[in-house]
């Protein structure tokens, strides 16, 4: 499909052979999702990894798998463990639990722990996070964003303090906690790498709000499904890790916390048969719901489905040169948390709010209520 709803062509993908031709493309395309391509080159030396592209991004993340490989992550799973079960048991003291504040605070805190962030309060570090992401909508496939002057100058306002307010409170005392005692972290990682301070700042925002934002959501996503799906929640309460995560799996094929990547075409490729500027939309939930992958029944959620593992999630991290690192983790810290609610006797008090970011272009869940039953 193809349309000219400002000055540039916009192409949008709904197959997954499309769609995974495209992402991997090497160099034939560039990020245009995130509003990236409004962050000015000369601003920074090295781009955040969500934004650069070429074969210095593809290094840097090469570099980078150390830290979200199975085998890296077990060496974490104590502590997530830990964290999951402390913020359980004081909901479950309380008797209620918003499951979006939740998913929320444990999310940043283990974001924190693999980023090098520290120790530091939570709650704090989660606000500023979350303040960020106060933005006027944007509609990327227009030359203007769908933002008026106006919309930008509230953006970079609304942006800038808690940005600085990060920086401060907490990138800045960790890097320099970093430099006298390196660790086996991110932040560590970045110094190596001769990172300066304002380039450790984007990569941190990067790691804590992926972490965060999508994170967060999914959580609350999966949290829904099993619950709409008696069958399927007495599953996963008695099933291994394998199966748990199979089921998890197939739940974000089906609810992709982002629902549209967006490349701009720099030059025609094998697998980008497309005008350079051309914008390209990637219809993650089409994609994933492709019959000549995932049938039979592609909307319909099966977790024996018959895929190698990397395969079962569809895109629902990507692909290509721009696949999200943090996967494992992604799966790992939902499956934590949920079993460990499950195990105190969580369940919906009120239906939450379902709400949509288009800066993300992810679903957003809010006032999910929770209560526990007085003996799980």
């Amino acid at each position: 499909m193809v349309a000219e709803p400002a000055s540039h062509a916009v192409v949008t993908l709904t197959t997954m052979a499309q769609s995974q031709a495209l992402l991997r493309a090497k160099d034939a395309t560039t990020q245009a999702g995130f509003t990236a391509e409004r962050i000015p080159a000369r601003v920074f030396r090295r781009r955040p990894i969500l934004m650069d592209d070429g074969a210095g991004n593809r290094e840097h993340r090469r570099q980078l798998v150390r830290f979200f490989s199975p085998r890296a992550l077990e060496q974490h799973r104590g502590f997530i463990e830990k964290a999951a079960a402390e913020m359980v048991d004081e909901a479950r003291q309380t008797g209620s639990a918003q499951l979006d504040d939740l998913a929320l605070m444990f999310s940043v805190r283990v974001a924190s722990e693999i980023v090098g962030l520290g120790p530091g309060d939570t709650a704090a570090l989660a606000r500023r996070l979350e303040a960020f992401f106060n933005q006027p909508p944007v509609d990327h496939t227009r030359a203007d964003y769908g933002r008026t002057n106006k919309d930008w100058a509230r953006a970079a306002r609304d942006a800038l303090v808690p940005l600085a307010q990060f920086y401060w409170r907490d990138v800045r005392p960790a890097i320099r906690a970093r430099r006298a005692n390196p660790a086996d972290d991110i932040i560590t990682h970045l110094l190596n790498r001769g990172y300066r301070p304002r380039e450790i700042l984007m990569e941190c925002l990067t790691y804590g709000t992926a972490g965060m934002v999508t994170t967060r959501e999914f959580i609350s996503m999966a949290m829904l499904r099993l619950h709409e799906n008696p069958k399927l929640l007495a599953r996963y309460r008695v099933a291994d890790a394998t199966e748990r995560t199979a089921i998890l799996s197939e739940i974000i094929r089906l609810e992709p916390p982002v629902a549209h990547l967006y490349r701009r075409v720099q030059s025609e490729a094998p697998g980008c048969p497309y005008a350079p500027q051309t914008l390209v939309d990637i219809d993650v939930r089409e994609s994933n719901t492709d019959p000549r992958v995932f049938d039979p029944g592609p909307g319909e959620l099966c977790p024996e489905r018959n895929l190698a593992a990397a395969e079962r999630t569809g895109l629902s991290f990507g692909d290509g040169a721009h696949r999200c690192p943090g996967s494992h983790l992604a799966l790992m810290e939902t499956d934590v948390l949920i079993s460990t609610l499950l195990r105190a006797g969580a369940t919906i008090a009120a239906p939450p709010r379902r709400q949509f970011d288009t800066l993300v272009q992810g679903y957003q869940w809010r006032d999910f209520m929770l209560g526990f039953e007085t003996e799980p």
